[in-house]
C-alpha cells in the first residue's frame, strides 16, 4: 500500500513537472510577412532621371515631341552583400540603357534593403558597349571587371582592354573609388 501512494505522488509530481513545462515554455515567434529584396523592382537616379524597372525593365518618352524611348534594362552580375553596414541585405547589379541610338550604356547601380522596401541608389556609368566579366565583394568595396576598347579604337572593335572599377556606399549613394 505504501509503495502504491509513493507511486501515485511521483507520478503526479512527473505530470506536474511536465504540465509546469509545457506552460512556460518559450513561445515560438508567429510568423511575420518579411520584405524581400528584389533589384529588378526598384528605383534608381540614373544620369539624374530618377528610373523605376518593373520585372528588370522600364521604358521611358525621350521628350514629348518625340516617339523614341529611354529603355532601361537589367542586365545582371548581380551580387548580394551587406554593403551599407546594416542587417539588411543589399543587391549591386549592371543595368543597360539605350535611347534610340547605336549605343547601349552599362552603369551599376545597388538596391539597399530595408525592413520594408527597396532603397535604389544612383547609378555610376562603366561605359558604352562594353563586356562585363565579373562582380565581386571584397573588403567592403564592389568591384566590378569589364573589358573596353582603347580610346583610338571605333566603336566596332570588339572590348578588349581590362578594366576593374572599384566602388562603395556611402550615406546611401554609391560612389566610385580611385585606385
Amino acid at each position: 500500500m505504501f509503495k502504491k501512494i509513493i507511486l501515485l505522488c511521483l507520478l503526479t509530481v512527473v505530470v506536474g513537472l511536465i504540465a509546469y513545462w509545457i506552460y512556460n515554455r518559450p513561445k515560438t515567434p508567429a510568423l511575420t510577412q518579411q520584405f524581400i529584396l528584389n533589384a529588378k523592382s526598384c528605383t534608381y537616379s540614373v544620369d539624374g532621371k530618377d528610373i523605376t524597372l518593373k520585372d528588370g525593365y522600364a521604358a521611358q518618352a525621350i521628350n514629348a515631341d518625340s516617339a523614341t524611348k529611354l529603355i532601361t534594362r537589367y542586365f545582371g552580375n548581380e551580387l548580394a552583400g551587406y554593403f551599407d553596414d546594416d542587417e539588411f541585405s543589399d543587391r549591386a547589379f549592371i543595368l543597360t540603357q539605350e535611347s534610340g541610338g547605336s549605343g547601349t550604356f552599362f552603369y551599376l547601380a545597388a538596391a539597399l534593403g530595408s525592413k520594408d522596401k527597396c532603397n535604389g541608389t544612383n547609378a555610376i556609368l562603366l561605359g558604352d558597349r562594353i563586356a562585363p566579366q565579373t562582380t565581386e565583394f571584397r573588403n567592403g568595396e564592389i568591384i566590378v571587371n569589364y573589358a573596353e576598347r582603347r580610346p583610338e579604337e571605333p566603336m566596332t572593335a570588339s572590348p578588349s582592354v581590362g578594366v576593374s572599377k572599384y566602388l562603395k556606399i556611402d550615406k546611401g549613394q554609391l560612389v566610385e573609388i580611385k585606385k
